[in-house]
């Protein structure tokens, strides 16, 4: 069980005084939008106190966890987490607990991103927690796994046409135009992890268009007209016109809503589709249950070519 204040730990150790903690730590780092990030978890300082509580309570303390928010661009966020679960292994001991167990929280983010996150905590686990401390590390790579299983295509249903203002010799003068695009699906739906995170959610243009062609700055609003309801505030997109769609890679993890936060606001349709051969692989492997059957099918038309799993 995870623990990151002293009532949680009172609580345990009242219901459960055999379980095995991790102490939650909480980090820090830089989001892609240049604000810093603070998610739950006890401070260095507090960590003390919550282990000296554990002592008194009977409590056994195995070990950190801590997680790094996907929003977190920059891999040098684990320096300073690592660096604060050495403390925290490092103080355990002078209360005798033998900590054996390190959780380096959620995997997020592309493969590139992966690598780059290898590179950079490998040499801190090499130096923090080699090897011959006996100290086990894991990660939680659910998110990685599941983000790349779902692509969603989405249609604009609304546009709206503004012209970029620029200052020059103290007067404002009009240049190309810029374009608001309304989508059928927003973070009230299948985008509803941008409310707390900043999501990577670069569209890619389904239509074919020349590469040479102009791009405008856009802007992808959701349908409920809600100010929060913003899914990209600026990207460079050709025009587009009502009826296109746009596509969504990597939107697997905790994005698609079947019921929409507004109690008038009917969410668009969901359907499911996936390619021929990932539907032979899945009935080669034997899984054709009724539920599974239901709730997949395989394409009966094209649309573009046979690789979307979701369209809304």
């Amino acid at each position: 069980m995870t623990c990151d204040n002293e009532s949680e730990l009172k609580k345990i150790a009242r219901n459960h005084p055999n379980a095995k903690l991790l102490l939650h730590i909480a980090t820090e780092g830089i989001t892609g939008d240049g604000e810093m990030n603070m998610v739950f978890g006890s401070t260095l300082k507090n960590c003390r106190h919550l282990l000296e509580c554990a002592k008194e309570c009977g409590v056994q303390v195995i070990g950190v966890t801590f997680h790094i928010s996907s929003s977190t661009r920059d891999p040098q966020a684990y320096t300073h987490a690592l660096s604060d679960a050495r403390c925290v292994f490092d103080m355990a001991a002078e209360f005798g607990f033998k900590m054996n167990l390190l959780n380096i929280g959620g995997l997020s983010g592309n493969e590139f991103q992966l690598e780059e996150l290898f590179h950079a905590v490998s040499p801190l686990l090499s130096a923090y927690f080699p090897e011959e401390s006996g100290i086990g590390v894991i990660a939680e790579p659910g998110s990685y796994y599941v983000s790349s299983a779902f692509t969603l295509a989405v249609n604009i249903i609304a546009k709206k046409v503004e012209n970029e203002q620029h200052l020059s010799g103290g007067k404002y003068t009009s240049t190309k135009p810029a374009f608001i695009y309304c989508l059928n699906d927003g973070v009230y739906g299948s985008f509803s992890r941008k409310l707390s995170e900043s999501l990577n959610t670069a569209p890619v243009v389904h239509k074919k268009y020349n590469e040479d062609e102009q791009l405008f700055a856009s802007t992808l609003l959701g349908p409920s007209y809600d100010e929060l309801d913003i899914i990209v505030d600026h990207c460079l997109l050709p025009e587009l016109n009502v009826g296109d769609w746009l596509v969504f890679e990597n939107m697997g993890s905790g994005t698609v809503s079947e019921q929409s936060a507004f109690a008038d606001f009917e969410r668009p349709s969901l359907y499911n589709f996936m390619s021929f051969s990932d539907w032979y692989e899945i009935q080669d492997a034997g899984l054709t249950s009724d539920t599974l059957m239901r709730s997949l099918c395989v394409p009966c038309f094209q649309f573009g070519d046979d690789s979307f799993s979701t369209v809304a």
